[in-house]
């Protein structure tokens, strides 16, 4: 129950930091919408149990809420994942609780199949380096409103727009997963050439410290198509190789990508943006699997090649089930030494409904 407290205390300062004057179509309290939703009840009866809890849920405005049902709150409460608050880390408490309120009132009739990238009130720069507040997806599948979150995590929508003075209410069935740093994805993820190379390359701290990015990472089979070629990289060549899968200071969803644009890499060169009349989407002459992953400092999107700052040419084969590697010469591998020492998840992300525009992440052995 201490935890609960603190859980709907921290909604309280958050809520309260909102100070919004849009005015709403509803005339029900935030309150007392949560005490006439059933399947709110465990939030609901918690608030009335907390001295001048519900004063400070009542200055709400302009915003979404995305309140986990009873059975989302109880899977939470016995996960892993529930760890700050059994330690009673309010940060981490009021990162979370933040992550869960979008700044803006977003029926589920604004959303659509195309995903949108939706600003929340998270901002602590502790666990979000994204300009303007970390983003949720949301996304139509189906009859089914979706939010994705870090590691792929999504929460289903179970009643949506349910109104209120401060803006709108959506209950979902899962909690949702604050993004990661890009290291912590990488091996969440099963990419342990990413997670390896960039230890080898000791930029794991340079890319997981960057703002607004976005992170072309190539799948394992990726890295073992020019196994060859790795051992006899010098660090400073693989920083390079590295550099140039990263944009800064940009971050480009899958949804802002557009057919012959060309992203500045960090390396110094350019990519270039190839979109397919199927929907398929191409970075130079690498094939993007899984998009938009969110992360701490951006986005990630799994590719099924390593770029080659080298060969900048390098062009797609849209017909062609896999892409030709863009290192000439360079032969496969089944093992990768620079995964040696590189954890393997005991589980696969984005559990829940399938992934939209997805096909795997690690993809390969290591």
């Amino acid at each position: 129950m201490y935890s609960q407290l603190l859980w709907l205390a921290a909604l309280a300062a958050v809520t309260a930091a909102q100070n919004s004057t849009t005015a709403q179509n509803s005339s029900i309290s935030l309150v007392d919408l949560l005490g006439a939703t059933s399947s709110l009840s465990t939030l609901a009866a918690t608030v009335k149990g907390v001295p001048g809890l519900a004063d400070s849920l009542g200055s709400a405005s302009n915003v979404t809420i995305l309140a986990p049902s009873n059975d989302a709150f109880e899977k939470f409460m016995t996960s892993p994942a529930a760890a700050a608050l059994a330690a009673n880390d309010t940060s981490a408490i009021q990162a979370l609780l933040s992550y869960h309120i979008l700044n803006g009132t977003y029926p589920a009739s604004a959303v659509m199949e195309m995903p949108a990238f939706i600003p929340t009130m998270l901002h602590n720069s502790a666990y979000a380096n994204v300009t303007g507040g970390q983003v949720v997806e949301a996304v139509k599948q189906g009859d089914n409103v979706l939010f994705y979150s870090g590691l792929l995590s999504n929460a289903t929508v179970t009643t949506a727009d349910q109104n209120f003075t401060g803006g709108v209410v959506h209950v979902i069935d899962n909690v949702l997963t604050l993004p990661q740093k890009i290291s912590t994805t990488a091996v969440a993820a099963g990419l342990t050439g990413v997670a390896g190379a960039l230890t080898r390359a000791q930029l794991v701290d340079t890319v997981d410290s960057l703002t607004d990015i976005t992170v072309f990472a190539p799948n394992n089979s990726g890295f073992q198509a020019i196994g060859s070629a790795l051992p006899n990289l010098t660090i400073p060549q693989l920083q390079s190789i590295l550099q140039y899968h990263v944009i800064n200071n940009t971050i480009a969803y899958s949804s802002t990508l557009r057919n012959n644009s060309r992203l500045p890499a960090l390396q110094g060169g350019d990519l270039l943006i190839t979109t397919e009349p199927n929907g398929d989407l191409f970075v130079n002459s690498a094939k993007i699997l899984l998009p938009d992953v969110l992360v701490a400092n951006g986005v990630v999107h799994v590719i099924d090649n390593v770029l080659n700052p080298n060969n900048t040419d390098a062009a797609p084969e849209p017909t062609a089930s896999t892409q030709t590697p863009a290192f000439a010469g360079a032969s496969a591998a089944t093992s990768l030494a620079i995964t040696s020492g590189v954890s393997t998840p005991t589980a696969a992300i984005g559990a829940g409904p399938t992934r939209a525009g997805g096909e795997g992440a690690g993809s390969g052995t290591s």
